[in-house]
């Protein structure tokens, strides 16, 4: 399947992107003539590998992985977490009243709407390309998840966008459809594309990570859960565990590991590999995200707060936690066999802030055995001392060159658990408790918790609860905490930011995290500035409402 997918990069990355307007008229540049492609099966197979790269790579990790990475920034899962370099994420993650300028929203607009035009061409074309039936409808299939996929991945950051789905329609005075019609045409083209497309294990090992009937019935699941289709989701979702595709890995260790790309719990990846020093074939996030001063170093961008470390220790939760999160000081990193190897990575770094270490000890009550047998975050550059253990790759697993780009590990966009957790919470939602705690504790048992046997709203605290501790960072969380209902009649991301949010009140409290106090380079009272009425959806970026002759209108409150 990689080398189908990156066999046509140049193909994928064949338009510029700047506006709506611009990169959705733009002819495609590259060295094909589109008037007489598509005339083989191998040329329908690279550019669907092409449709593929624009998931999240088709102009650059930044386009889509960005977005992402501050999807779970903006929530109480993760800080933006470097403290030592200008921050391109707080306008929209400590909720700036000047979001609509972010230039990472402009990006990740961009990146999907360019995937939709090489999606919507692919429709058009690869219908008549003469090569096998069967294969052609599965290649059309294919795209038509994508297709569905990257409209999904915009109608939840921004609710109703502008559908396009000729190639060479233009794009003026297309305003923006509702967001109930552009959840009915995902829907639909989610079902027709699982109709069309193979299961998992009809596919040879060369073609593992291509969208399979699991994957477009799952994102299909998760668009009727945002939308509160409770029985249309429980029907669509039981499909999925019925037809008996996927199950749990036995260790969730194994979950985010690079050995386990593709696994039999994963519906859905992003797939990654390491090409050497020739192509960037990649993931980024292992980098973007690591340590500061660590074994191979890192941007530390994106740090698990304090606030999901604190809720993985009230349940007990210790397996789930030490695969989450890596804290300063630890003794040891889950996964890695050599973690002699960071200890020693403290000496350098202390021969050149040893004045800095003698403070630490006063502030955080550290010892010389601290520095001599522990693995040092420092917390001057990072906001928590924290790391995401789920993208770190242990040093047996790192290529040889270890930068962004570069990495082996592939992304997890939609899993077996998710599907079980979604399942739980459709049927507690339509009052079949027996099946909503069957599915709820097929997570929990995994990683050694006890049976649920609650119903009714402690049911579905319980359910919410394990959402967060089993699908942290994997951006799930904020579109959980923009749909979920809570008794005072408001969505929970209302009652968790803004001046009297739980998330707030903790980290501008007297129980607020030694670490997170301590270093305000990013200041604890992210969230203080949500608002209700403005703040559940993200904004358009004000370049396409420029560029879009008055077409386009902004979300509220911007």
């Amino acid at each position: 399947m990689k080398k189908i997918i990156y066999s046509l990069a140049v193909i994928a990355g064949m338009s510029a992107l700047s506006s709506c307007n611009d990169f959705l008229t733009e002819d495609i540049r590259g060295t094909e003539n589109l008037d007489t492609y598509f005339q083989s099966e191998e040329e329908v197979n690279s550019y669907v590998g092409g449709c593929y790269f624009q998931i999240a790579k088709g102009g650059g990790w930044w386009q889509v992985y960005n977005t992402w990475l501050m999807s779970d920034m903006t929530t109480d899962d993760l800080w933006d977490g470097n403290t030592t370099q200008d921050d391109g994420y707080q306008d929209i993650t400590h909720f700036m009243p000047n979001g609509q300028n972010s230039g990472i929203l402009q990006n990740f607009w961009g990146a999907r709407y360019q995937g939709i035009a090489s999606c919507n061409l692919g429709m058009e074309r690869i219908p008549n390309a003469p090569m096998d039936e069967t294969l052609r409808a599965q290649r059309v299939a294919e795209v038509q998840f994508l297709r569905a996929f990257f409209y999904f991945d915009l109608v939840r950051n921004f609710g109703g966008v502008p559908m396009v789905l000729e190639y060479a329609k233009s794009v003026d005075g297309i305003e923006r459809s509702s967001e109930a019609e552009c959840y009915a045409w995902i829907e639909s083209e989610l079902k027709a594309a699982a109709a069309a497309l193979p299961q998992r294990s009809q596919y040879a090992a060369t073609d593992m990570g291509r969208a399979t009937r699991g994957a477009a019935l799952g994102i299909l699941g998760k668009a009727q859960l945002y939308q509160g289709k409770w029985e249309e989701a429980k029907a669509t979702l039981k499909t999925i565990i019925d037809e008996g595709e996927y199950e749990l890995l036995p260790n969730f260790g194994d979950v985010w590991s690079v050995k386990h790309n593709n696994s039999k719990e994963s519906l859905f990846e992003v797939q990654q590999m390491y090409n050497g020093d020739q192509y960037a074939t990649g993931g980024s996030l292992t980098i973007v995200t690591g340590c500061r001063n660590g074994v191979g170093d890192g941007w530390s961008w994106g740090q698990p707060t304090s606030d999901l470390e604190n809720a993985f220790i009230a349940a007990g939760d210790t397996e789930r936690l030490r695969w989450t999160i890596i804290k300063t000081a630890c003794t040891e990193i889950a996964g890695e066999n050599d973690f002699g190897r960071f200890v020693e990575n403290n000496k350098s770094f202390l021969k050149i802030t040893d004045q800095k270490f003698v403070g630490y000890k006063e502030d955080f009550g550290w010892t010389d055995d601290t520095f001599n047998s522990t693995y040092i975050i420092d917390p001057a550059q990072h906001k928590s001392a924290r790391i995401i253990r789920k993208y770190f790759v242990p040093l047996e697993d790192r290529p040889e060159i270890y930068n962004t780009d570069k990495i082996p590990l592939n992304h997890r966009v939609l899993r077996y658990a998710d599907v079980l957790l979604m399942y739980a919470e459709a049927c507690a939602e339509t009052g079949d408790n027996t099946n909503a705690q069957w599915a709820l504790n097929q997570v929990r048992n995994r990683v050694g918790l006890a049976d649920v046997s609650s119903t009714g709203t402690t049911l579905r605290d319980a359910i919410r609860a394990e959402r967060r501790l089993e699908l942290a960072h994997e951006q799930c969380r904020l579109y959980d905490l923009r749909r979920w209902d809570c008794e005072n009649g408001k969505k929970m991301m209302c009652n968790v930011f803004g001046p009297n949010g739980s998330f707030v009140k903790y980290n501008t409290g007297d129980d607020a995290d030694m670490y997170e106090a301590w270093n305000q380079g990013e200041p604890s009272n992210k969230g203080y500035r949500f608002q209700e009425d403005r703040d559940l959806l993200y904004p358009i970026p004000l370049y396409e409402i420029q560029h879009s002759n008055g077409a386009i209108k902004q979300n509220p409150g911007w």
